[in-house]
């Protein structure tokens, strides 16, 4: 982009950015609500041509978490990114055992809302053994966040050189495919394989259709990432390289 200083990411450490910060919050409130929001709902639409479509309510609002990552490791590169990742990794595990605890406490005496707060939550582990099934689903879903993440960013910013910086819809969607390949191979094997109600086949096609649903979300928001990351770079005034970045995913220096 004309105008701005091109650097590499190892030249970023201690130098302040002004809307880090910001992005950072976005990516980590919208990853915890979109898990404890949307994941338990299923949504039914009627669409023109196709007719009924059940779809997770998660999925409207989880994939704009890789589309922040994205952001994330274009603008202010790969080890920002990471951090952001262990974050929010930290704050989802903060809020499974935070529902565990809040769920497993002894209501007040005449309080009526504790059934709504387990079908919502699920039960507590802590009173109950039969959640074991819920916290398998939770734990899945933390890995495969984990590990999509950490894939996102670094197929972004491999492709960022391998580009020259051109072409920025090339690796946000490559990375999203191979980060969304990941987190779905991950997570319904992990969270519903060997279940009675969870043949095979079913986890295999919904597995296909949320890849391509997540998949097809980041595609039709290409513009706003091209807008957000436009208007980024140019009020940091540079454009981050990863050349010569360490990408162990274990690392916290920048």
């Amino acid at each position: 982009m004309d105008g701005l200083q091109t650097i590499d990411a190892r030249e970023t450490a201690g130098r302040e950015f002004r809307y880090f910060d910001f992005v950072m919050v976005a990516f980590v409130v919208i990853l915890l609500l979109s898990n404890v929001i949307g994941a338990g709902k299923p949504a039914l639409v009627d669409l023109p041509f196709i007719g009924p479509w059940p779809f997770g309510a998660g999925i409207l609002f989880f994939p704009l978490s890789y589309l922040i990552g994205d952001i994330l490791t274009e603008v202010y590169g790969y080890a920002r990114a990471r951090r952001c990742v262990w974050a929010g990794f930290a704050g989802l595990i903060f809020m499974a055992f935070m529902e565990q605890v809040v769920v497993a406490l002894p209501p007040a005496s005449g309080w009526t809302g504790q059934a709504s707060y387990e079908y919502v939550f699920g039960k507590s582990i802590f009173v109950s053994p039969e959640a074991a099934t819920g916290l398998r689903i939770i734990l899945a879903s933390i890995t495969a966040f984990w590990v999509g993440e950490f894939a996102n960013s670094f197929v972004l910013a491999k492709l960022k050189i391998l580009t020259n910086g051109r072409m920025l819809w090339t690796r946000t969607v490559g990375s999203t495919v191979v980060a969304q390949g990941f987190d779905s191979l991950i997570f319904y094997p992990l969270a519903f394989y060997g279940m009675a109600d969870w043949p095979a086949h079913q986890i295999g096609a919904v597995m296909l259709s949320q890849f391509v649903l997540k998949v097809s979300w980041e595609v039709l928001l290409t513009p706003v990432t091209y807008l957000v990351v436009n208007f980024l770079k140019r009020r940091e005034g540079v454009d981050v390289y990863d050349r010569g970045t360490d990408f162990s995913p274990f690392k916290a220096r920048l």
